[in-house]
């Protein structure tokens, strides 16, 4: 037999993201020798007068911000930008700038505001409520390297800028700064290597370029200018109002709910003969099947079913039954509704903020419906 392509294997396997088995057979070897970013582009020192100029003069802005964590409970995303890196493709320069504190930030308003300035990164649905949180609302979002991708192949759920830059680039990305999948993500607190950002900057406008083009090919640039790219505006001004909630209002009907389990437990108790845990699986069996004789619909490994459609058959069988159900609607209510909504109120605005995820993996069925989509959204 004759020995298979391991260079062909390699880009079905990383477009397949199986990491695993291009390790496990060492396939990142047989590669060629991947690119250091010194040879790519220059790391240039500038103020950010000089910056901001250069970006007004392009009226194009290609950047990766940097943030920490942040445990302000006020903030809707609890983490603060520390770091700006942008990319000048004329001159093939990177250069950032770091920050104090996000007052500084405050300087870059008329930039990111700018509507005549076409903005490329990576997460703008973070970045567009990281900016907010402090005054500055993004415009002109032209650009996002992870929607591009995602579009490219929705099975695919690795949509980090260093994941990214393993897929779509053969650079060789620092082995200290490279993480594994259950460490800390490079958006977390950390002190990062030297010319990091500036290479991420780099790699946007490359991973830009490459999934254009890519775009054009399946027919699916019109999806992403028309569609998704301005559905990232949208959903993430849904998550910046977020839905209000009259937390007083919310635990007066938790106290409600909470009388009327202690009144419905006391009833349980009485028609059972003894007090027991109704929460538990195993006592609830022992007391319907063993104690009271109730006819035993479905037994499990560890013993007697109780779930709902095993309760529903035994309605019939003795009032206790209606009883359990009643308590378990109310204990639902009150652990999802009550308790379970609380901790998510934000103690500024008063409302939850939900998180809108626009790349979600996708189904195979759900690739073909989006593909279809796409060809009609070309037709008209």
């Amino acid at each position: 037999m004759e020995e298979w392509d391991k260079q062909k294997v390699l880009e079905i396997f990383k477009e397949l993201n199986f990491n695993r088995y291009i390790e496990r057979f060492s396939l990142n070897e047989q590669n060629s020798p991947k690119e250091e970013p010194k040879d790519l582009f220059t790391i240039v020192e500038k103020s950010k007068e000089e910056i901001m100029k250069l970006i007004n003069n392009q009226k194009e802005m290609t950047f990766y911000l940097e943030t920490k964590n942040d445990n302000e409970e006020e903030k809707i995303i609890k983490e603060q930008i520390c770091g700006l890196a942008v990319y000048n493709s004329q001159n093939k320069e990177a250069m950032s700038i770091k920050f104090k504190n996000e007052n500084e930030l405050q300087e870059w308003k008329e930039i990111f505001e700018d509507e005549t300035i076409k903005k490329t990164s990576i997460n703008f649905n973070k970045i567009y409520i990281l900016l907010k949180q402090i005054g500055i609302e993004i415009k002109k979002i032209e650009y996002d390297i992870a929607i591009a991708s995602y579009i490219l192949d929705p099975t695919n759920n690795k949509l980090e800028i260093d994941r990214l830059i393993d897929q779509f680039l053969n650079i060789d990305i620092p082995s200290q700064v490279k993480k594994e999948e259950k460490q800390m993500n490079l958006f977390d607190e950390e002190v990062q290597e030297k010319g990091i950002l500036e290479l991420y900057s780099y790699a946007i406008y490359k991973i830009k370029e490459i999934t254009s083009k890519k775009l054009d090919e399946i027919g699916a640039k019109k999806l992403f200018d028309e569609i998704d790219m301005p559905t990232i505006e949208v959903l993430s001004d849904m998550q910046w109002n977020g839905m209000y909630v009259d937390k007083q209002e919310l635990e007066k009907f938790g106290e409600e709910l909470t009388t009327n389990l202690e009144s419905l437990t006391k009833e349980i108790y009485q028609m059972a003969g003894e007090e027991f845990n109704i929460n538990s699986t195993k006592q609830l069996g022992e007391i319907l099947f063993e104690k009271m004789q109730l006819p035993v619909i479905k037994k499990t490994k560890n013993g007697y079913s109780t779930d709902v459609d095993v309760l529903e058959k035994l309605k019939r069988e003795d009032p206790i039954i209606n009883k359990i159900l009643d308590y378990r609607q109310l204990m639902k209510l009150n652990s999802t509704y009550v308790e379970g909504l609380k901790p998510y109120i934000n103690p500024k605005t008063k409302r939850i903020h939900s998180f809108f995820h626009q790349t979600i993996t996708a189904t195979r069925k759900n690739k073909l419906n989006r593909a279809k989509s796409s060809k009609h959204t070309n037709q008209i």
